[in-house]
């Protein structure tokens, strides 16, 4: 049998330091270890990073980029998604995978349909549940569950990261369950691992790594940082990332924290895993209640892989995850509850009593990232999956 041509379509893509860039990278892995030829069709990154060559090909174009280098809100959607449908009604393909936004998704499902091919949607977030908890027209959230409802439903399957975040699309978009295939998130543990370079080491520090979005309320970590300073003024926070919500966290910090909260911006994995190995604690928050506590967020992963104990604020199935594997600590997206714990993982850092305990959740942590969330075999199951459903 020739070997199948996919193509994969994302406005972001690695090198470019995000969770849908390497699980992207993953899924195209995994599909040419499969004997698949693959074409990643996506932006060209932003001038600091530095692009791999990779097995398979890569075609990028310029887009529109904010002052972070972030590829985000309406026209900078356009600036890829417009060229993009044109190089997909010229391109050769048998199968088109799509990842968000929905503007995206309508572009592949409008080329698919003039080339009359099959294309999978793949949805790590739901754009519809987040647009509902922005401050943002009726008429942008009423056109953003349209094309979000579209790009599932009229997808030969979906791809999505958790049990839970299936339940949620299939609550949104109504599409059906026979159609979905959870390849769960993960981290690439080759880079997320407990040994390797440390950033400051025994230096008291907390570390974000991921975005900062509205429905996160990331700032609750910093509002917690003046009871911290009180205890331990030593004490710093640094936010690897960037985000919709940033210049807020920006401004708090600037207001309760000044000089204790560091601003990284988007570093490359080796470096996030080097500050992640060497933290304190790594930091995650999603407000509870809003409709986002069925999200997993890829910073967990991240944590257990290096061995570093997460601290999340928050509810639903994320603390589920890092209570029932023991990864962490879970508290309320209150500053107070997030200082205790911030203190506690402080003292126990610090006491050489405890030095031996620490050691060993550290390997127990990692030994369960290296079994349960391994990114390289997620991106497998995806593609045997994507592939098996070629040869119906």
């Amino acid at each position: 049998m020739p070997s199948r041509r996919i193509v994969i379509v994302s406005r972001i893509f690695a090198p470019e330091p995000a969770a849908a860039s390497f699980r992207l990278r993953a899924l195209a892995r995994g599909l040419t270890e499969q004997g698949a030829e693959v074409v990643v069709l996506t932006t060209r990154p932003p001038a600091s990073t530095t692009v791999e060559p990779e097995p398979y090909a890569v075609r990028r174009w310029p887009v529109l980029r904010d002052r972070y280098d972030y590829v985000r809100g309406i026209v900078p959607y356009l600036s890829f998604d417009l060229p993009v449908l044109l190089r997909l009604l010229v391109t050769r393909a048998d199968l088109v995978v799509s990842e968000p936004p929905p503007t995206t998704g309508l572009a592949v499902l409008v080329s698919s349909w003039l080339r009359r091919r099959p294309y999978v949607w793949y949805a790590p977030d739901i754009w519809t549940t987040a647009t509902e908890k922005m401050d943002v027209s009726p008429l942008l959230k009423r056109a953003m569950r349209l094309l979000e409802t579209l790009a599932a439903r009229r997808a030969a399957g979906v791809l999505t990261v958790s049990e839970a975040m299936g339940e949620e699309l299939r609550a949104v978009t109504g599409v059906d369950r026979e159609k979905i295939l959870v390849a769960e998130n993960g981290i690439d543990t080759d880079v997320f691992r407990p040994d390797g370079p440390v950033a400051e080491p025994g230096a008291p520090y907390f570390v974000y790594a991921g975005s900062m979005s509205e429905w996160q309320g990331a700032d609750v970590l910093v509002r917690a940082l003046p009871e911290v300073l009180a205890v331990h003024p030593e004490a710093q926070l640094r936010f690897l990332g960037r985000g919709s919500d940033i210049e807020r966290v920006e401004e708090v910090a600037r207001r309760l924290a000044p000089g204790s909260v560091v601003f990284e911006g988007l570093r490359p994995a080796e470096e996030t895993a080097a500050w992640t190995r060497g933290a304190v604690a790594a930091l995650g928050a999603v407000i509870p209640g809003i409709g986002y506590d069925f999200t997993k967020p890829t910073k967990i992963y991240a944590a257990a892989a290096c061995g570093t104990p997460v601290i999340y604020a928050g509810a639903g199935v994320a603390a589920q995850l890092v209570e029932r594997n023991g990864l962490g600590a879970v508290v309320d997206h209150d500053p107070h509850a997030v200082a205790a714990a911030m203190i506690e993982a402080l003292d126990r850092a610090a006491d050489p009593a405890r030095a031996e305990e620490n050691d060993r959740l550290r390997r127990e942590r990692s030994a369960w990232a290296a079994e349960h969330a391994s990114l390289a075999a997620s991106g497998r199951l995806a593609a045997r999956w994507l592939l098996r459903g070629l040869q119906r």
